[in-house]
């Protein structure tokens, strides 16, 4: 018979033996889209099966300058290469599918995506020569695909984007909901409404963990129906009879290109589709059937000089104020086939990703300068989902576990409180950063790894080879300019031939500053000197004392600090 102190001796050491025992379950690895707008790619794994949902890209921060694109670090794809068994996409933004064409040639696998969603992405394979190299499959919504030990559940969802899905990932500890970006939308402009019965039914089955998209987390109530703008786009039609009327949107946003055309239909206007990836993705989808443009309606931008003004309607990209899309263009007066009039009525319909705030004021007024009346006001609504949809998903799968993503850390903690406000044991929900390993089993969850999962930047042709080291030095060169020393020795005596030059760049304007460069000159020679008297002949020791005493001079009499260049030329006499 155990005493009390027995037993609960041997009961603490079972739970220790238990906390002890290694976990064996599904590791859930999310590569990018958290803390961030963009970049989404989580991997999945289970002993020798890895999948992974989406594969974006995120635009660059301000302080990354001259950089394109950041694009997900797939190592530990590439390091599993065996185990990937495919891409698995929610839909067809660029934070979702973006990065496709870059990480292909590194992880080759099958992709898996609804026609539409398909549609788009083959057309960025052959723009880079990848649609004969790639494997594809189209998924229709309440199909599944069995890949290794997963079966993935394609179920219907709403977003800005027509064929948008959510993931049920059946996998041997139990099922994960992803649900991708989301909205309920109970009025779509395209296709049926939000799968709410299917959430419901795997619901009672029960969830293992839910995957939900954080980006509307902190905002109350409901997110509107796409079809509420095309109700605004009626009105400021109505009230513009008289007006060319030109629409910024996302080139991705099909049901809101849709509608643009529907009041144009109504209002008896010509549609000119204008900006690369518009023409493209728009061509795509009226290909496929996602959007229905009447014969007649759409002319080429080369006829709009047939046409009074007030007849017309141009559909454009550059709602961001991204410097080289149509509308920026336009605002700039260097499109070469529109200029913005006085009268023009130009509606930005989409919100400013966080971080383009500036870029899209700086658009507005240089179309209000041009005598343009711009609205932007009430011309859009969100494809994400508000607090009370997210309940209402919540409610309906009942997970053990709560993994926000898809938003900044802000949006993920805010989503972290709501899961626990829907029942969700607090020590269940777990904020995660890119690269965690969290892995899961039925009855326990824990982060047991990170991996390598910081952004990897595209500059031009160039992939990852532009690092911490070069952002610094063109922040650098950004804020204080270039000064670059030129002197040119004899070989073997070390005698100075000639200079030391001094060129400026970004720095002062050397008109205006001759005193200033002819003083920093003589600094360089005083420095050339201690270094010459010394038999120094030692280069590296001869540069730094250059930087040195200039940039000391410098910050005297400036107060600057501009990056300071030595060039040491040898020749012989």
């Amino acid at each position: 018979m155990r005493t009390r102190k027995t037993a609960a001796k041997t009961e603490a050491a079972e739970i220790v033996k238990v906390q002890e025992t290694p976990l064996h379950g599904v590791k859930i690895i999310p590569l990018g889209g958290l803390e961030q707008i963009g970049m989404n790619i989580t991997a999945y794994e289970y002993e020798d099966s890895i999948i992974v949902v989406d594969c974006g890209l995120a635009f660059p921060a301000e302080d990354m300058l001259g950089i394109d694109l950041v694009i997900p670090d797939v190592t530990y794809l590439k390091e599993n290469i065996d185990k990937v068994k495919g891409f698995v996409i929610t839909h067809a933004h660029e934070d979702h599918i973006g990065s496709l064409p870059y990480i292909l040639p590194q992880v080759n696998v099958p992709i898996y995506a609804t026609k539409l969603t398909m549609g788009i992405i083959e057309n960025k394979l052959k723009e880079h020569n990848l649609l004969k190299q790639t494997k594809r499959k189209v998924i229709k919504h309440g199909q599944s695909v069995n890949l290794g030990c997963f079966r993935v559940e394609f179920i219907r969802t709403n977003h800005s984007i027509a064929d948008s899905a959510a993931f049920a990932i059946h996998t041997p500890v139990g099922v994960i909901v992803h649900t991708g970006d989301f909205k309920v939308d109970y009025t779509p402009v395209f296709g049926d409404a939000f799968d709410l019965q299917r959430f419901g039914e795997i619901g009672k089955k029960g969830v293992l963990a839910l995957l939900a998209d954080s980006t509307n987390a902190e905002r109350p109530g409901y997110t509107m129906s796409e079809r509420t703008v095309g109700k605004t786009f009626d009105n400021l039609f109505a009230e513009n009879v008289s007006h060319r009327i030109i629409v910024a949107t996302f080139a991705s946003n099909v049901d809101r290109v849709q509608q643009i055309i529907n009041s144009a239909i109504k209002y008896e206007r010509k549609v000119v589709i204008e900006g690369r990836s518009m023409v493209n993705i728009i061509t795509t989808a009226s290909e496929l059937g996602y959007i229905n443009i009447p014969e007649g309606i759409l002319i080429d931008i080369e006829q709009i000089k047939n046409y009074p003004p007030e007849k017309l309607v141009l559909i454009t990209t550059g709602s961001q104020g991204e410097a080289m899309a149509a509308l920026s263009r336009m605002a700039a007066s260097i499109h070469r086939k529109v200029s913005i009039v006085p009268g023009d009525v130009v509606i930005l319909s989409s919100t400013p990703i966080p971080g383009n705030e500036k870029h899209v004021s700086k658009v507005i007024n240089e179309l209000s300068m041009k005598g343009a009346k711009v609205i932007f006001q009430d011309t859009h609504v969100s494809g994400h989902a508000c607090q009370e949809e997210l309940k209402l998903i919540y409610a309906l799968t009942k997970p053990k576990y709560a993994i926000p993503v898809h938003g900044e850390y802000r949006h993920m903690v805010r989503h972290a409180e709501l899961a626990q406000e829907m029942g969700v044991d607090k020590d269940n929900v777990f904020v995660l950063s890119p690269g965690d390993v969290l892995e899961m089993e039925a009855d326990r969850a824990k982060v047991v790894d990170k991996v390598m999962a910081q952004g990897i930047l595209v500059d031009g042709l160039g992939v990852g080879d532009v690092g911490n080291i070069v952002l610094r030095d063109r922040q650098h060169l950004s804020e204080n300019g270039l000064l670059v020393v030129v002197v040119t020795l004899q070989k073997y005596t070390n005698c100075i031939l000639s200079g030391p030059d001094i060129v400026s760049r970004g720095f002062v304007y050397v008109r205006e500053s001759e005193n200033l460069l002819d003083e920093a000159k003589n600094v360089v020679e005083d420095a050339l000197d201690k270094c010459l008297n010394r038999n120094s002949a030692d280069w590296g020791k001869m540069k730094n004392l250059i930087k040195d005493s200039l940039g000391d001079f410098v910050w005297k009499r400036t107060k600057r600090r501009p990056m300071i260049l030595p060039i040491i030329v040898e020749v012989d006499a």
